[in-house]
C-alpha cells in the first residue's frame, strides 16, 4: 500500500534530492507492480472465461504473452530493489 507524506517538497534542502529519488523509485516500482497485476488478471480471465474471449483463438499463446509481461515487470521490480533501494 502506498504511503504518502504530508511534508512539503523542499521544506529541508538536504532532504529534497533524497525524497525525490525515493518518490521516483516508488513510482517505478508501483508502475511495475501494476503491470504485473494487470497481466496476472488477464491470465486469470483467460483461464476462467476463455469461451468469452473471441479475439484470442490461441489462448495458450495469449497466456504466454501475459507471462512475458509479468516476467518483465518482475525484472523491473528486482532491478529496482537490487540497485536503487
Amino acid at each position: 500500500m502506498a504511503k504518502w507524506s504530508n511534508k512539503e517538497w523542499g521544506s529541508d534542502p538536504r532532504e529534497k534530492g533524497n525524497s525525490m529519488k525515493e518518490q521516483l523509485i516508488k513510482a517505478c516500482r508501483m508502475h511495475a507492480e501494476g503491470d504485473r497485476e494487470r497481466a496476472k488478471t488477464n491470465i486469470m480471465v483467460y483461464m476462467n472465461q476463455s469461451v468469452g474471449i473471441g479475439e484470442h483463438s490461441d489462448i495458450v499463446e495469449a497466456i504466454q504473452e501475459e507471462l512475458d509481461k509479468m516476467a518483465a515487470a518482475e525484472d523491473r521490480i528486482d532491478m529496482l530493489a537490487k540497485h536503487f533501494e
